[in-house]
């Protein structure tokens, strides 16, 4: 049987979970499907008949790097794959991801509005450049945000200007390129190698670029997510299924594009 990996997911250390969630509740004005625990992202699974999820966490403030690491060293297993944070303001970002990487971790979770920056601005570059000698992953928002206002900082025109300026770097965007921008994706980046997670994007196959994204893309660069908690692992899987993709499509934006990518590093 080919393997399901959800490649975006969240949750929360128990101790914390219920506040956590509590104030990214009021933020977006949206409630979640689950309480933000480990636990209950294994029972969704269970349910869903997901094999694995990515559980990518973010750095608010520098200060959050240790505790997020602890935490990610505790919870993974063969189900849970976490991807902790750095945060761009923090001087020793450098020889942090140096850390992530000798304990074996794939990669990092960035977030443009939760982190205070914008994706091609000259103070990332020192982040890229680490994260590229590591070959690690970059899991990068991308595009609006839903609890923010609608300032650009992750629009298609920056992801593409980030890929010329670091052709070797394993950027994954969310969202299906960048969320509620997809007319500009459509036209800057469909069609290119550049990896795309699909959540909060099939509910609006109604738009002519969404659709059509999905049938310009290299299958090799999409990847199945959900961002659970906010959404249900088993109707975001449902919904991808009843697009009709084929199974060829199917094997590798369920499970096969992500496996090869976290083989990769």
């Amino acid at each position: 049987m080919n393997e399901i990996i959800d490649f975006h997911t969240h949750a929360f250390p128990d101790s914390i979970a219920d506040r956590a969630m509590s104030a990214l509740e009021q933020g977006a004005g949206v409630k979640a499907i689950l309480d933000g625990r480990i636990s209950s992202l294994l029972a969704s699974m269970e349910n869903s008949g997901i094999d694995k999820s990515v559980v990518c966490s973010i750095a608010t403030k520098p200060a959050q790097y240790a505790p997020i690491m602890e935490w990610s060293m505790a919870v993974r297993s063969d189900r849970i794959i976490p991807l902790p944070s750095v945060h761009p303001a923090d001087p020793e970002c450098d020889s942090k991801i140096r850390i992530i990487k000798a304990e074996g971790f794939k990669g990092i979770k960035l977030h443009p509005y939760y982190q205070d920056f914008i994706i091609d601005e000259d103070r990332l570059l020192r982040l890229y450049e680490a994260v590229c000698r590591e070959n690690l992953l970059v899991v990068m928002h991308t595009g609006y945000d839903i609890a923010f206002p609608r300032i650009r900082r992750a629009d298609p025109a920056g992801i593409a200007n980030v890929c010329a300026k670091f052709p070797e770097l394993k950027l994954v965007t969310t969202h299906l390129g960048a969320w509620e921008q997809w007319p500009e994706v459509e036209s800057a980046l469909a069609g290119k190698p550049v990896y795309m997670e699909i959540s909060f994007s099939l509910e609006y196959l109604d738009s002519d670029p969404v659709r059509d994204i999905f049938v310009k893309h290299p299958k090799d660069y999409i990847l199945f997510g959900s961002d659970s908690p906010w959404t249900d692992q088993a109707k975001t899987l449902s919904a991808y299924r009843a697009l009709g993709l084929g199974e060829d499509k199917d094997r590798a934006v369920l499970g096969g594009n992500t496996r090869r990518l976290l083989d990769s590093v």
